[in-house]
């Protein structure tokens, strides 16, 4: 039988004395990196100068994707089903060798700073580059940011009691005021900081909780003899339950299998290879989050080891989120357990489940004084690192697709004001989002997201893919295999908010058509109709012309650089470089001053300059050249790099394997 405990240890001081030496050790690092960064160009505020080590390449891309929500999810997940949500993980660590090893050598060889950018110039015209900046920066705002504050928020409510709205308030304009001081780089020194912090974190309560219930294979038995506790749950809410009726949230029997069956309502294998992985491709090797780490790095050696580095971590989430979910389904059963519907609203205030409080139910039960602090400081760093990741890229896709698009003349100065202005613009959007997230308490959200994306990414994945691999692919295939697939991603969408899916012991009323194909089933229906469409329609279009083919596939990434005119050399050294020509700082001043309102030597202008990153005395006005980045390494990198890859693939197939056979 379960064991069962009841209430939650309260933070003491010690606790909060952790969390504040946590807040104090962000902003000087925070402070630290901005004074030393070269934040006062496009290249050195969006992408860190390209100057980012593997290390720093590796634990960004890691924190980046991991936010509260994969502790509130992920271990939500682990207590309602299994482990079967660990495949997602599994999954990310084979595709981030794929960015490492196909796209980001041919991110690298074209110089793009965003992935419109990269549309824009593989496949020319302007219509595929607007369209993926304008859709990225929406899905960001409705749904990465969203998600994030939702479980940040859940965890802060459960932990301080403190109100959701000025809490999530204070770490949003904490996270900004970060990211519009020091760009990428500050983001990239604060995301390896929080990379140690969340995995030592992470690790020790795991550590702790495996120790409490007596081990992995102790686990394993006890998880399964984990049943509600109907008798204790009818006397303390004062309801009454049937005791035969089947929505009693009991173990799965395929709890501990990872792939199930082709016909599974959850984890298909089928349907999880070829459907969920599309739309993990384009997360991970096209969305402008992940790769701009990777385009940060100082070589594509570095790219490689960060990307191996970042798969190395992915195998640890299974570990340090998925199994303390089931933990804390072991140890707090009736805590976390209940009946769909007023049985789980007496619980937790949700409908639908409880689950999602397995994490931070844990962390208040079984860790001690000082420990707790760390934990919620490990959550305030996924919250805080998953944002700032957020606000950077997004700026940089509004800066450098949609601004430039807009202005046909447009100096470093104004675009440097202009990407800083659009963070504290995302700040404002993310604190007015907050009383809508507080609408999603059943944690439902979490799950719409996976199932919102799968209906949106493949046909974008699809673009990328076929036009990095095919040079034959024109912009007009792409373009109309992309509004195909998308379309039929938009019908079923439209469809799923009209028909949702009722709860446990309701009719089901929705149409067959949903019920019986599963999302990630139609997923893959998205990708391959778009491929066949930008095939077809490219055989029947003349071929692309040599500028949009050159440098930017795989097979042609070694190419000879195209010849720029010297017009154009001047002016993409100029926002690449900084390079303002020997009137930049009268220039630069005017441009500020006429911006901004403020006088030359005035502490305002001062203060404004420092923070938008414009140099009062540039170093050089000599006329820059444009170096394209080299793709050479040495032969001793390459074997050493290999070694790694075929290792990392080694072993996420093993734990694919070990948990699905």
């Amino acid at each position: 039988m379960a064991e069962v405990i009841f209430g939650t240890q309260a933070l003491d001081l010690a606790d909060l004395c952790v969390v504040l030496s946590y807040f104090v050790l962000i902003v000087a690092v925070g402070i630290f990196a901005s004074c030393t960064s070269k934040r006062d160009t496009v290249h050195g505020y969006f992408l860190a100068g390209r100057n980012m080590n593997w290390f720093m390449i590796g634990a960004s891309l890691f924190v980046s994707n991991i936010g509260s929500e994969h502790f509130v999810g992920l271990a939500g997940s682990g207590a309602s089903g299994g482990i079967g949500v660990g495949a997602w993980e599994l999954n990310a660590l084979m595709l981030l060798q794929l960015l490492g090893w196909v796209f980001v050598p041919v991110y690298i060889a074209s110089g793009i700073c965003t992935m419109p950018e990269y549309l824009g110039r593989r496949y020319g015209g302007k219509r595929l580059r607007i369209y993926l900046a304008t859709l990225t920066l929406l899905l960001y705002c409705l749904t990465k940011i969203s998600v994030n504050l939702y479980s940040g928020a859940l965890f802060i409510q459960q932990s301080m009691g403190w109100p959701l709205y000025s809490s999530v308030t204070l770490l949003v304009v904490l996270t900004g005021v970060l990211t519009v001081t020091g760009g990428l780089t500050v983001v990239m020194y604060t995301d390896s900081l929080q990379a140690i912090l969340m995995v030592t974190g992470a690790f020790y309560l795991t550590v702790q909780g495996f120790l409490r219930i007596g081990g992995y294979y102790e686990m394993k038995d006890r998880y399964m003899d984990t049943k509600l506790n109907l008798t204790v749950a009818k006397l303390r809410y004062n309801i009454t339950i049937n005791e035969t009726n089947e929505c009693i949230p009991n173990p799965r029997p395929d709890s501990f299998t990872m792939l199930k069956g082709v016909t599974d309502d959850e984890m298909p294998w089928l349907g999880f290879l070829l459907g969920q992985t599309p739309s993990s491709l384009w997360y991970w090797c096209t969305d402008q989050v992940i790769v701009q780490r990777a385009l940060a790095a100082r070589s594509l050696s570095h790219a490689q080891g960060g990307t191996l580095l970042a798969g190395l971590i992915k195998i640890l989430p299974l570990f340090i989120m998925v199994m303390p979910g089931m933990i804390s389904r072991i140890l707090f059963t009736d805590d976390l357990l209940c009946v769909p519907g007023d049985h789980c609203m007496e619980v937790c205030h949700s409908a639908a489940g409880c689950t999602n409080l397995a994490y931070p139910r844990l962390v208040l039960g079984i860790m001690p004084s000082g420990a707790r602090g760390l934990m919620l400081a490990v959550m305030i760093a996924a919250l805080m690192s998953d944002l700032d990741s957020i606000f950077n890229s997004a700026s940089t896709i509004f800066t450098l697709d949609l601004w430039k698009r807009m202005r046909k003349s447009v100096s470093n100065t104004e675009l440097m004001i202009v990407g800083r202005v659009f963070i504290i613009v995302l700040v404002g959007i993310s604190i007015a989002w907050v009383p809508i997230i507080l609408q999603f308490q059943g944690g439902q959200l979490f799950f719409y997201i996976q199932e919102v994306t799968n209906y949106i990414s493949p046909p974008i994945a699809a673009i990328f893919t076929i036009g990095m691999l095919w040079p034959r692919c024109t912009e007009k295939g792409a373009f109309w295999g992309g509004l195909c697939g998308s379309t039929l991603g938009l019908i079923r969408l439209i469809i799923i908010f009209l028909y949702k899916a009722p709860n446990c012991g309701e009719p089901e009323t929705r149409p067959s058509f949903l019920v019986n194909f599963h999302y990630m089933y139609y997923s893959a229906l998205l990708f391959f109709v778009t491929l066949f469409v930008a095939v077809a329609v490219s055989l029947f279009t003349a071929q692309p012309a040599h500028e949009n083919v050159t440098r930017l596939t795989f097979w042609t990434k070694n190419d000879l650089a195209p010849v720029v005119e010297k017009a154009e050399i001047v002016e993409m050294a100029t926002m690449q470089n900084g390079w303002k020509g020997k009137n930049s700082v009268e220039s630069s001043d005017g441009e500020l001053a006429q911006k901004t309102g403020c006088r030359k030597n005035s502490v305002w202008c001062r203060g404004v300059r420092f923070i938008c990153g414009i140099q009062e005395h540039p170093d050089d006005h000599r006329e820059p050249e444009v170096i394209f980045p080299s793709l050479e390494q040495s032969r001793k990198t390459k074997i050493i790099l290999t070694t790694g890859l075929v290792a990392i693939l080694s072993c996420g197939t093993f734990l694919y394997i070990f948990w699905s056979v």
